[in-house]
């Protein structure tokens, strides 16, 4: 089925992305935004995100029936910025948050509240009432957190569109961490383990106010038919429940996202395309007017469209070895650097003017600012060789990297701009200051723990 998809929909080269990389790289040295002083940025690219929103939004129309209320629901985890999220807004994309900064962000957004999705394993009973009377969605984890729902619905704090996340126990993919139906996922309710699947049905018929069933397989490193079987078990189920209630109960499927990210070329693929096509053959009932649909795509719909971009600060080599030492490693991209066999990236190299740089191919590392030997964004990489004064550039990284600073000695968080046609930029995230870095560790406490008399036995 695989190859049948590919055949459908060869999906985007990526050809016209590169090219506004370039210009950006270029026009953020020109400007200096990149420089001896501001070594290292993250970019934005608005036009793309703005064209994934599209692809996404016509992947499904194409197949559900006409009126069919569908809401694409982005994983602000992804990429929690609030202005990325006041851009997906504009493109007709809603937010799932899964705490409550993520819920403050896309509030932040101006995100309405019919266009939110709460999810998270471990809400607590504030973050319950406060989702309830703001009218936002709501998926149960556990049989735990659906009694406290109870005793918020029995004191009529909402009327939030409600539902039960479950986990279709399908199995996992080549990255067991964001493989979330497997059969010991922490996330959902278990539907294999015995007597899990008909306490959730009567959970629904006790309950005529659940109308909604959510399940997410997982994410990168799972395969489209994978996933594809995720959905069909929880199709299943909503029609088991909605034969045995004898009406119409659960009226919307929240299917996740999960669409995996290719890291190997600037080519767009799997698409949305192919995965609704999919959808379409494999689990016809879905499309067919019946169910509203949510889903819930992160990394997808931002990975492709930013670019970390550090300068090489200085070239060197070890052990006859070329090492370029940047100002980009683990305090952007912790999963690469301590997970580089299922988190490589692509590095492009660019000139002091930051052009694409030229010149043979050597066999170099590129390394980061930390100070621990680990700290790698590529080892054994071969591209034209990285001297004083270039940038590397880390490509693909426009979801889980420059917007989840990982604080490894102190390291002030990177500014990010969006970026868009002739050179223009747009501030997104200014850069960390040394002074915030002290105030956010406790600079304003500084004898907390020394003040007379404190602590002495």
């Amino acid at each position: 089925m695989g190859a049948h998809i590919e055949a459908e929909d060869a999906g985007d080269d990526g050809a016209g992305r590169a090219a506004r990389r370039d210009e950006a790289v270029r026009a953020a040295v020109e400007q200096g935004l990149l420089g001896p002083g501001s070594p290292i940025v993250g970019l934005l690219d608005v036009t793309g995100i703005r064209e994934s929103a599209a692809e996404l939004r016509a992947a499904f129309a194409a197949v559900v029936a006409p009126g069919t209320p569908v809401l694409h629901a982005f994983a602000v985890k992804a990429t929690p910025l609030v202005p990325v999220l006041r851009l997906l807004r504009e493109e007709g994309v809603g937010a799932e948050v899964a705490s409550p900064g993520e819920l403050a962000l896309a509030r932040a957004a101006g995100m309405p509240v019919e266009t939110t999705v709460l999810d998270s394993p471990a809400k607590t009973p504030a973050e319950l009432r406060e989702a309830l009377s703001l009218g936002i969605a709501v998926n149960a984890d556990n049989p735990q957190e659906l009694d406290r729902i109870d005793t918020l619905m029995r004191s009529g704090a909402g009327r939030s569109p409600l539902g039960i996340r479950v986990n279709p126990q399908v199995g996992g993919g080549s990255i067991e961490a964001l493989s979330t139906a497997t059969a010991t996922s922490k996330f959902g309710v278990a539907l294999r383990d015995e007597g899990a699947r008909e306490w959730v049905v009567q959970a629904y018929l006790d309950r005529p106010w659940l109308t909604r069933l959510h399940a997410h397989t997982g994410s990168q490193g799972i395969p489209l038919s994978l996933l594809a079987r995720g959905v069909a078990e929880t199709y299943a189920l909503a029609e088991e429940i909605n034969r045995r209630a004898g009406r119409r109960q659960v009226d919307t499927l929240d299917i996740g996202g999960g669409l995996p990210v290719n890291f190997a070329s600037d080519a767009t693929t799997p698409t949305y395309a192919q995965y609704a096509r999919m959808l379409a053959r494999e689990v016809p009932g879905l499309f067919d007017g019946r169910y509203g649909l949510v889903t819930e795509f992160g990394r997808s719909l931002l990975a492709k469209h930013g670019t970390v971009v550090a300068r090489v600060e200085y070239a060197k080599t070890s052990g006859g070895r070329a090492v370029a030492v940047t100002h980009a490693g683990v305090q952007v991209a912790a999963r690469t650097v301590y997970a580089p066999g299922s988190w490589p990236l692509r590095i492009a190299a660019y000139d002091e003017k930051g052009r694409p740089k030229e010149g043979p191919v050597v066999v170099q590392d590129v390394a980061g600012p930390a100070c621990f030997a680990g700290d790698l964004l590529a080892e054994g990489r071969s591209m034209p060789l990285l001297e004083q004064g270039d940038y590397a550039a880390a490509l693909d990284t426009g979801a889980y990297y420059f917007a989840h600073h990982y604080g490894y000695n102190s390291l002030v968080r990177p500014g990010v701009y969006g970026f868009g046609p002739g050179g223009r930029f747009a501030v997104v995230r200014r850069a960390q200051t040394v002074e915030e870095v002290v105030a956010e560790s406790g600079g304003a406490e500084v004898d907390a723990l020394t003040r007379a008399g404190w602590g002495v036995p």
